[in-house]
């Protein structure tokens, strides 16, 4: 296999990513509870991190982000640009890039991930994305939306419903890995070896 084929494939990865956030985003988007929709990019954000690995999983969130800042309605509910920022759930776009290259640093880290192996990288990204995305919200409500009795303990509080389905859909992408993983390695050994 050339070089130029893992390159095609490593785009063509980063685009199919990118692509499944925005369907994620928009799939259920349009039932919210309270200021959050509910979505799927946490699964996809999940499997982009540890099936692409750090650098070629992050990058298809980067390029998720990107997209919809230059005004491709891709972020949840059909809203795209630079005012995505001043939404509470803004965080949790961010948080996307950031769980994508921990979970895959931590696949990376195993030369043959486990089943063990892709639960503990899941759930690593999972409490990284509530934890930011859970943080930025609590900040946003309280300082740039006038809630001021709101405390980070209330804004945990409103995660909750959220947080039983991203764990549910954390234990499916996890149990999903290590088959898809072996098919990605096959076709392009590249994307799979951990970064330098």
């Amino acid at each position: 296999m050339s070089k130029q084929r893992f390159k095609a494939l490593d785009i063509t990865y980063v685009a199919m990513f990118a692509a499944l956030m925005a369907i994620g985003a928009n799939a259920t988007s349009f039932i919210a509870i309270g200021p959050i929709p509910l979505t799927l990019q946490t699964f996809f954000a999940i499997l982009a991190g540890a099936l692409l690995g750090s650098r070629l999983g992050s990058l298809s969130m980067i390029v998720y982000t990107l997209i919809g800042f230059i005004g491709v309605p891709v972020f949840a509910a059909m809203s795209n640009g630079f005012t995505a920022i001043t939404k509470p759930s803004f965080g949790f776009i961010i948080s996307f890039i950031i769980l994508a290259y921990v979970t895959g640093k931590i696949v990376e880290a195993k030369g043959k991930p486990t089943l063990a192996t892709f639960f503990i990288a899941c759930f690593v990204g999972l409490i990284l994305n509530y934890v930011i995305g859970t943080t930025y919200l609590y900040a946003s409500l309280k300082y740039f939306l006038g809630m001021e009795d709101l405390t980070y303990i209330g804004a945990w509080k409103m995660m909750v419903l959220f947080l039983y389905k991203d764990i549910a859909v954390t234990i499916l992408a996890a149990l999903l890995c290590p088959k898809i993983y072996k098919a990605v390695n096959k076709s392009s050994k590249y994307t799979a070896k951990p970064a330098a």
